[in-house]
């Protein structure tokens, strides 16, 4: 189970973002190309353990589709659909200033 869950999600057109309300009233913006850089799908990051940026070709959103009650699905015009977003992964790439912050925090070791 998620620790959020999405209430809505948007795809913003005109300005280029998909647009995410969480249901603890966070809201993230995420730039689509942003979203395509990072597909968690096999063919775009192998199979390593560590996710990461992927430039591609132009990130033109076609589809969102939901998967089950845990993720989402981008379908892009050039007909790339495989990256399945879980709603834990979709927030932890929130792109947004409160998010970003949090991730570079640094772990506070037990001791």
């Amino acid at each position: 189970m998620s620790a959020h869950l999405p209430v809505e999600i948007n795809h913003v057109t005109r300005q280029g973002v998909v647009r995410v309300t969480w249901d603890d009233g966070h809201v993230g913006d995420y730039p689509r190309e942003y979203l395509r850089g990072y597909c968690p799908c096999a063919l775009c990051q192998g199979h390593e353990a560590e996710i990461k940026f992927i430039a591609g070709p132009t990130a033109e959103l076609a589809e969102i589709t939901a998967v089950g009650n845990y993720a989402v699905q981008f379908r892009w015009e050039d007909g790339h659909s495989t990256g399945i977003y879980t709603f834990d992964y979709l927030r932890s790439l929130c792109p947004c200033p409160q998010c970003e912050a949090l991730r570079s925090r640094p772990v506070a070791k037990e001791g």
